[in-house]
């Protein structure tokens, strides 16, 4: 008997032909019947690696968010909000989840959420609420691919790239990461014994240079992407979202993921050399990390290097401050702002120190974890500041709160003040972790987890092998007297340090307990 020939299976084989140039968009029915029309909306907006670090607002000498700024007027400010990983996979997964990475399991770069784990989602929390997402970014798509049963409309990835390589993720929508590598292997050089196309090659190549030369006036530095040669402008997502929230079922539960101010830090042209010699850098020349510097560790960091790309960075949030600006305004003046409630937070930040630059690093500092949040309540008239420490498992339980729905008993985050009723606890422990080297199902080996706890800030590195005989290495920060984290204060025989561990090594034990083989 033949078996029947599986849909990952045809895309394998689709590596060896020429691509057919088919494209779907994903679209369903609602499995139930919507809310009431006078329900609210929810729409979470995450621009990719921000750092909180970098917010006019949040003392950064560099005015890199006039617009945001304005908005605050009218919306609730996190000033001490973290997110639950330091890159993609773990930081999306705990938005969409609303639990840590020892839980959701994602860790690595091809990672999805634990199977046991897929309904523990943001959407199937919102069943009740037309649901929507997109992202820029790769990795996003695969976890919405898990939870497809709970989402009504999933925005094709490329479809809002303006210059793309018009691979088969449109029509095998959940199977993105064979698609693209179908893709590669007929259109570019790669593993031998792989067809490619010279010809289909040559023909991409001379359609992707007409499309740059087009659009290299609006953005001389480059134009925004994400790979080799997927280009795209917010302004062309902005333009669709302002689209979306005008023309979709409500209420509606949307989550969309732009890939700016992620590297690479191609802004538009007006804001080039916005912050050019300035002289902000005077006070971010810290000394090397002892282990996860990167470059020569016997050579001091390149001053002049750290300092051009933190100005393009900066210059780069120009743009996403210009086009969130935008799309608010669209909102306000179409009265969507009085029953949607709108959230500004990214996934993880970006560092420029220490001889560290990006945000794969297992160094937890506060440039890299720590992360703006910003909640515009339906008709919100008043600014709030709130300044304990929060997480981003707490962004789903809130919305859930403020919009009437249950809370289900899988979430490890809180509500967040002033939604909760109550009065914040400023000793409430918060937690992230990266453990990229980790095995999926088996308890954390090699990983970074940190710990913030009122004012203090622990660190644990563990199970890297350049750690040697320092294994397992601890910091410890006073992130109030000491906010750029210069000093370490660590030691063995503090009672704070003996605490906040124990603390620690609990919580642990704790997370690992459930893949502890008997």
């Amino acid at each position: 008997m033949i078996e029947p020939l599986s849909r990952r299976d045809f895309l394998k084989i689709l590596a060896a032909l020429p691509p057919g140039l088919l494209f779907t968009k994903y679209f369903k029915e609602p499995d139930l019947p919507l809310q009431a029309e006078n329900a609210e909306n929810v729409l979470i907006v995450v621009f990719d690696a921000f750092s909180a670090k970098h917010l006019s607002f949040n003392g950064y000498p560099r005015k890199t968010t006039p617009n945001l700024s304005r908005i605050l007027d009218r919306a609730t400010v996190y000033h001490n909000h973290y997110s639950g990983g330091n890159w993609t996979t773990p930081g999306t997964a705990t938005l969409l989840t609303g639990t840590l990475p020892w839980t959701h399991r994602a860790f690595s770069i091809r990672d999805k959420i634990a199977q046991d784990k897929v309904d523990h989602n943001m959407f199937r929390a919102f069943e009740r609420h037309y649901r929507v997402a997109y992202s820029h970014n790769s990795i996003p798509p695969r976890f919405f691919g898990q939870f497809s049963h709970d989402i009504e409309t999933i925005k094709p990835q490329k479809e809002l790239f303006t210059v793309n390589n018009l691979s088969l993720d449109r029509l095998f929508t959940w199977d993105n990461d064979i698609a693209s590598l179908s893709w590669d292997r007929i259109v570019k050089k790669g593993e031998k014994g792989y067809t490619y196309s010279p010809l289909f090659a040559r023909l991409y190549e001379n359609y992707v240079s007409g499309r740059e030369d087009v659009l290299l006036d609006r953005f001389p530095r480059g134009i925004p992407h994400t790979g080799e040669d997927d280009y795209f402008l917010l302004e062309d997502g902005i333009d669709w979202l302002v689209s979306e929230v005008g023309t979709i079922p409500q209420p509606f539960a949307g989550y969309v993921h732009f890939l700016p101010p992620h590297r690479p830090y191609f802004t538009r042209s007006e804001f080039v050399n916005y912050f050019r010699n300035d002289g902000v850098d005077y006070y971010i020349d810290k000394p090397r990390h002892p282990y996860f510097s990167q470059g020569d560790p016997d050579k001091p960091v390149n001053l002049d290097y750290q300092s051009r790309q933190r100005q393009f960075y900066d210059e780069f949030i120009l743009y996403v401050d210009a086009e969130f600006g935008r799309f608010y305004d669209s909102m306000k003046q179409s009265g969507a702002l009085d029953n949607t409630w709108l959230v500004f937070t990214s996934d993880h930040g970006e560092m420029f120190e220490r001889g560290i630059f990006g945000h794969r690093t297992p160094a937890l500092y506060d440039p890299v974890i720590r992360i703006p949040l910003v909640i515009c309540a339906p008709g919100q008239r008043e600014r709030q500041d709130i300044f304990t420490p929060t997480s981003s498992v707490d962004v789903l339980p809130t919305l859930l709160k403020v919009t009437g729905q249950p809370l289900p008993s899988w979430l490890e985050g809180s509500v967040l003040p002033p939604f909760s009723g109550t009065t914040p606890d400023p000793e409430r422990s918060i937690f992230a972790l990266e453990a990229t080297h980790s095995e999926k199902y088996a308890p954390l080996s090699i990983a970074t987890v940190m710990m913030v706890k009122g004012r203090y800030k622990l660190t644990k590195y563990f199970g890297y092998e350049v750690l040697g005989d320092q294994d397992p290495m601890y910091e410890l920060f006073d992130l109030e007297n000491d906010p750029e984290e210069f000093e370490n204060i660590y030691t063995e025989d503090s009672s704070l340090a003996r605490d906040l561990r124990e603390e620690m090594t609990t919580k642990i034990a704790e997370v690992d307990e459930p893949y502890r083989k008997e």
